[in-house]
């Protein structure tokens, strides 16, 4: 399968509220086709968390869905940190660098909104080497959720 064109690649940052039905629409495909299609995992992605977050986006013209996604959560949403989950890049997108794109702009707007607090993450095992390339530390004991090896994460600094 060839890369996606990321010349025309415009990022949105927006409250739940400020996202338009089609984008919440094509945001929970993208969910939906890397969380529970790729990683043959069922769960309830679509959550009341999805309402409290702020959510980031990079999309293209060329596709419906977005190519990379995160949403961010204030302090006690999750955990008693500001944190950062639903990372994804569609397969389309993935091996040209989008993800740690995505993470440092997802870290900017977590410190725009948080600043000098710690950000906490759950990350699936196999991506704690690329999270920790970001400044996170692994904290606590791996645990399984939907089937899946995990690590909570904290990054080292404040933003």
């Amino acid at each position: 399968m060839g890369h996606a064109d990321l010349s025309t690649l415009q990022w949105r940052w927006c409250t739940f509220h400020e996202l338009s039905l089609h984008e919440l629409h094509n945001i929970h495909r993208a969910r939906q086709a890397v969380f529970v299609l790729e990683q043959a995992c069922p769960y309830a992605d679509a959550d009341a968390s999805d309402e409290q977050a702020h959510h980031l986006a990079a999309w293209t013209p060329a596709h419906a869905l977005p190519l990379a996604y995160a949403r961010v959560l204030a302090p006690g949403v999750k955990y008693a940190e500001p944190s950062i989950g639903r990372v994804l890049t569609v397969a389309a997108a993935r091996g040209q660098g989008l993800g740690r794109t995505l993470m440092n702009r997802a870290l900017w707007a977590a410190a725009s909104l948080y600043a000098g607090q710690k950000v906490r993450l759950s990350a699936q095992a196999r991506l704690v080497g690329f999270y920790g390339s970001l400044g996170f530390v692994p904290v606590g004991e791996p645990y399984l959720e939907d089937n899946i090896p995990h690590l909570e994460m904290l990054l080292r600094m404040p933003l």
